[in-house]
């Protein structure tokens, strides 16, 4: 009698186990994020643009620092995507031709390998970044709040600012040093990186170590990331939706890795520096 139970109990188990892993294979979820970045313009243009002229360039790059997102996750994977919207009629001159030349795409975080693959439009060429995910050695605080109906904690961590810099693209002041024609554009503009600290928000709730972009690695799921002038804010979460996404890692672009992009970058963002210098700031007669 005892045996029969004994070998019930360890089928029951089994039985559970099966389940329990089926469960964590299929499971998904989907968080929406709204993800919004602010400019210092007071430098904006050397000192040399009116206010309202400032304003007229902050709203025109307003499509390009405030987006949405959403994050399909499973337990080891996660595709980051833009939500996709309908342009408003575009205005014409300003900064839209260098803006509408940087472009994000889809970015795929596996977790499980360690791996990170980002698609990026740059001036017209496509790009595959393929590197392994940025490690941040996350602090975990006691301090909590509540985002949607979820319980977050609070952790910090510092880290290197990278990627397009929209203040560093304006007209350097009149008092600002003369180029070294004995430099290349690389060694012109070589520094050593700005630190930044990061504030995220996660709730055990969900326990994935996903997050927006490319924060990731605390113990539940990242609903909130404050980090320089940059906030992504989740909006909504849907647990294990009826009609499932394809986690699929993107494949388009010439394949490169981060610090190599981010040399590429630097190197057309100095070019197109360089060009505003020559005319002065002002748009040509082609413009």
């Amino acid at each position: 009698m005892n045996s029969s139970r004994i070998r019930l109990s360890i089928s029951a188990l089994f039985i559970f186990s099966f389940f329990l892993s089926h469960a964590q294979k299929d499971f998904q979820g989907k968080a929406y994020y709204e993800s919004k970045t602010t400019m210092d313009m007071s430098n904006f243009g050397g000192g040399q643009l009116s206010e309202e002229r400032k304003k007229q360039i902050a709203e025109r790059m307003k499509s390009a620092l405030e987006k949405s997102y959403i994050l399909t996750f499973n337990q080891s994977e996660s595709i980051y995507k833009e939500e996709e919207k309908l342009d408003a009629p575009s205005q014409g001159g300003g900064m839209r031709i260098g803006m509408m030349s940087l472009s994000g795409g889809n970015q795929y975080k596996n977790v499980k390998e360690q791996q990170l693959l980002q698609e990026n439009e740059l001036f017209g060429k496509q790009f595959l970044i393929k590197d392994s995910l940025p490690k941040l050695n996350w602090e975990l605080g006691s301090e909590t709040k509540t985002i949607g109906q979820y319980m977050c904690f609070k952790a910090t961590a510092v880290k290197d600012a990278d990627g397009f810099d929209f203040n560093s693209f304006r007209r350097p002041p009149e008092n600002d040093k003369p180029k070294d024609s004995t430099k290349t554009n690389s060694e012109e503009i070589k520094e050593e990186p700005r630190q930044i600290i990061v504030t995220a928000w996660y709730t055990p709730q969900i326990p994935v170590n996903q997050g927006p972009g490319e924060y990731w690695g605390l113990p539940g799921l990242i609903l909130e990331v404050n980090a320089d002038r940059t906030t992504i804010l989740c909006s909504k979460i849907v647990l294990n939706p009826s009609e499932k996404d394809v986690i699929k890692a993107p494949s388009k672009g010439k394949e490169v890795t981060k610090s190599e992009y981010e040399s590429i970058q630097k190197e057309k963002m100095e070019e197109m520096r360089e060009m505003f210098r020559g005319r002065g700031g002002q748009r040509g007669p082609n413009h």
